[in-house]
């Protein structure tokens, strides 16, 4: 009696045991988790525009920045000056520009004029041929007053030659001048270089690294320091290959950020990585040799996280378990990142 109670119990253990596990495989099959998995976010290296000395410093490590907030200044003095230089040399294109445009009046002027003294040299000559015609005038009156009227041609032609050379030199008039659009231009470009002197933070977000002090040089284009934009967050969880199968952009996901271990955040599947994480490393595996064993490889899902919390702020680096939910898959495609 006892050996069968035992025995029976044996079984029902077993059965449990069996339970259980099948349904942990299940349970794993259909929630696939992962603890290989890093928060992120954007993060921008803030660098100048322009080169110069850095002359106030409006912002300290770690402190968190709105977008448009000056972060540091520096010395615009060479860049008034870049200013006011180019300011002059656009009103010297106006001023060339409005004294040609005095010079073609003159030469359509000039066009005018040869024009009627043409119309009166031919006008001359046609009067002398028809009195030499009926013997009124000599031939020496009708050959000088056919020579007016050859110069007068030949002049008018003169004075239209340099109305289009005033013209060609001219371009178009007003703000579609050349030159006065490269005037422009060159103000414009020196009006944002001193802008530029005023470094301001390109989101909301907190800064990092930051140890930048008054009188240091900064170089147009060197990164200063970083800022890492605090609107969107993100898991980049390394999932097996064969937990891809069931996976797809917009299913449901829940985060764990080791941080706050009693808090969890709702997340979305966003992408799926075209590329395992030793692809591109720098030093992929070689594979080429007879030792060859097979390793499971790993491939970064970006999940989103949808309820980032002030009480709970994200840190980009800090580890997470993510556990996808790959029964939704119904959910919606995710948005672009």
């Amino acid at each position: 009696m006892k050996r069968s109670l035992k025995i029976a119990a044996g079984v029902v253990v077993a059965a449990g045991l069996f339970a259980a596990g099948y349904a942990y495989w299940r349970h794993g099959e259909y929630y696939p988790s992962t603890e290989d998995a890093y928060v992120g976010a954007h993060t921008i290296n803030v660098a100048p525009r322009v080169s110069g000395r850095v002359i106030a410093v409006q912002a300290h490590d770690h402190e968190n920045v709105h977008a448009g907030q000056v972060l540091y200044r520096i010395d615009p003095t060479t860049f008034k000056l870049d200013v006011d230089a180019a300011k002059a040399q656009l009103q010297l294109a106006k001023q060339q520009v409005a004294a040609e445009q005095a010079s073609i009046s003159a030469a359509k002027a000039s066009v005018k004029q040869a024009e009627v003294k043409l119309a009166n040299a031919e006008s001359k000559a046609k009067r002398q041929l028809a009195l030499a015609k009926r013997g009124y005038t000599n031939a020496q009156a009708v050959e000088d007053a056919t020579d007016n009227a050859r110069a007068a041609r030949a002049t008018l032609a003169v004075a239209r030659a340099d109305l289009q050379q005033a013209l060609a030199q001219m371009g178009p008039a007003g703000s579609d001048n050349g030159r006065i659009q490269a005037a422009e231009a060159a103000l414009g470009v020196a009006q944002s270089n001193l802008a530029d002197t005023q470094v301001t933070a390109s989101c909301d977000g907190q800064l990092s690294q930051l140890d930048l002090r008054p009188g240091d040089s900064v170089t147009q284009g060197r990164p200063n320091f970083v800022l890492v934009c605090t609107h969107r967050w993100w898991v980049d969880a390394n999932y097996k290959e064969t937990d891809l199968d069931r996976i797809h952009p917009g299913q449901p996901a829940t985060v764990s950020v080791d941080m706050y271990p009693d808090h969890n955040f709702r997340g979305r599947v966003l992408s799926i990585n075209p590329a395992s994480g030793a692809a591109f490393s720098l030093l992929p595996p070689e594979n080429a040799t007879g030792n060859w064993v097979k390793v499971t490889q790993r491939v970064p899902v970006r999940v989103e996280i949808l309820d980032p919390n002030p009480r709970y702020p994200l840190r980009v680096g800090t580890s997470a378990e993510v556990t996808i939910n790959t029964t939704a898959n119904d959910a919606g495609p995710a948005d672009k990142q």
